[in-house]
């Protein structure tokens, strides 16, 4: 049995974060829509309402009032792409000490500024998060000066796991989904529902393109990739440690891995039908939830919305590509007599059905083109595929050839 971090760990946790400054109990609530889609009765832990937008600050706020408690500690340094080190910057400042935080140089901006709003001090190194805690580690070079983990650390993962204690209060329930980064927030969660409600399954979820535990637990060593690309930046770790990956084979029963699209589709489902703004991470749990993956049929099921540090930019390149899956923004391409009102012919039966002209440009130069053709490609907003449909049929229906893809 991992004694590393125990459940009398996380109840010293939670007494260390009894303060609502610092971190706050989240809500919960019942989601209708997401319980029809799954057969199933689903809640909707609220965690991205966290002071910091994410759990982070539960095992940051943790481990530096442990090093406090101690003594000698004057500084921490962290690196992070954003969420742990808004949690390292605010449990340092209330705790009345100096942070550094090393941020990859394409750390979003909001998260940067944010980080500095909580009081730390920013340097941004390197163009992934292997560059940035390289030289993170390396600015520990006195022993008033600690390194503070995101994951890999008993104190990090303790802090984590009060979560799983708010949780088992919060509702009784058949499964807990959980998405895993570094292992950190599964592995706190786990140990704690292991000792409370043991029969409730505890599911991880990790993004297709930064999975490392399913690999990890076939190897039974941590795995770590060269690289990852996902969406969901806040699991985007690429490697777990010797800690969480022994807690994990130890508490965890599933692993689910999601698309990017999977995610991209939940995180529009939660602003849509729960009215919930989060981020890729804080969508997984859901995009693992709607997999064919895993079955909850007639299962009450807790579901956590980790995090909710979206950087606008990924928003918009989010909805476009959840958009563009629903064909709610498609690409026709219309061939035509090359000659004065065509566009004008087609773009009316578009308007007639109320569908929307983003954007459109005429292509000559295509090789299939007879002599005096040319193909109109349009892109246009639609309701759905069902609009989308009505509106390819109409163009036909007026004689015209037209072929249509996804934006």
């Amino acid at each position: 049995m991992n004694e590393l971090v125990t459940f009398a760990d996380i109840e010293a946790a939670r007494e260390r974060l009894d303060d609502e400054s610092v971190v706050k109990r989240t809500p919960v609530e019942r989601s209708t829509s997401l319980g029809e889609l799954t057969d199933s009765e689903v809640h909707l832990k609220m965690e991205h309402l966290q002071w910091t937008g994410s759990f982070k600050t539960r095992g940051a706020y943790n481990k530096i009032a442990q090093l406090v408690e101690d003594g000698g500690t004057e500084r921490v340094v962290a690196a992070s792409a954003g969420n742990h080190a808004q949690g390292v910057a605010l449990a340092a400042t209330t705790l009345g000490i100096d942070a550094t935080i090393v941020m990859p140089k394409a750390a979003p901006q909001a998260k940067v500024d944010a980080t500095r709003g909580y009081g730390a001090r920013v340097e941004l190194v390197g163009q992934d998060f292997q560059a940035a805690m390289d030289h993170a580690q390396g600015l520990v070079d006195d022993e008033a000066t600690a390194f503070v983990h995101a994951y890999d650390d008993p104190a990090i993962v303790a802090g984590q796991g009060t979560l799983g204690i708010e949780m088992y209060e919060d509702c009784n329930v058949d499964t807990v989904i959980v998405p895993i980064g570094g292992g950190g927030l599964i592995s706190g969660i786990a140990t704690a529902m292991n000792e409370l409600s043991p029969g409730t399954r505890v599911v991880g979820v990790q993004a297709e393109g930064a999975a490392t535990v399913p690999d990890s637990l076939d190897k039974g060593i941590p795995v770590t990739l060269d690289s990852v690309n996902t969406i969901a930046d806040g699991i985007a770790t690429g490697g777990i440690s010797e800690l969480t990956l022994s807690l994990i084979e130890e508490h965890v029963d599933e692993i689910i891995t999601v698309t990017d699209g999977e995610i991209a589709r939940a995180l529009l489902l939660l602003m849509e039908r729960a009215k919930q703004v989060v981020e890729g991470a804080g969508a997984a749990s859901v995009a693992a939830l709607l997999s064919d993956d895993l079955d909850v049929e007639g299962e009450t099921v807790f579901a956590l919305l980790c995090g909710g540090n979206l950087d606008m930019t990924m928003l918009r390149t989010v909805l476009i590509h959840a958009l563009t899956d629903r064909e709610q923004i498609l690409r026709l391409r219309v061939r035509i007599t090359d000659r004065p009102g065509e566009m004008g012919t087609v773009s009316s039966i578009i308007a007639d059905h109320g569908a929307n002209i983003r954007h459109v440009r005429h292509d000559r130069s295509v090789p299939e083109l007879d002599v005096g053709e040319a193909y109109l490609v349009f892109e246009i907003e639609t309701s759905g595929t069902g609009h989308a449909r009505t509106v390819i049929r109409s163009i036909r229906d007026r004689g015209y050839e037209v072929s249509h893809e996804n934006a």
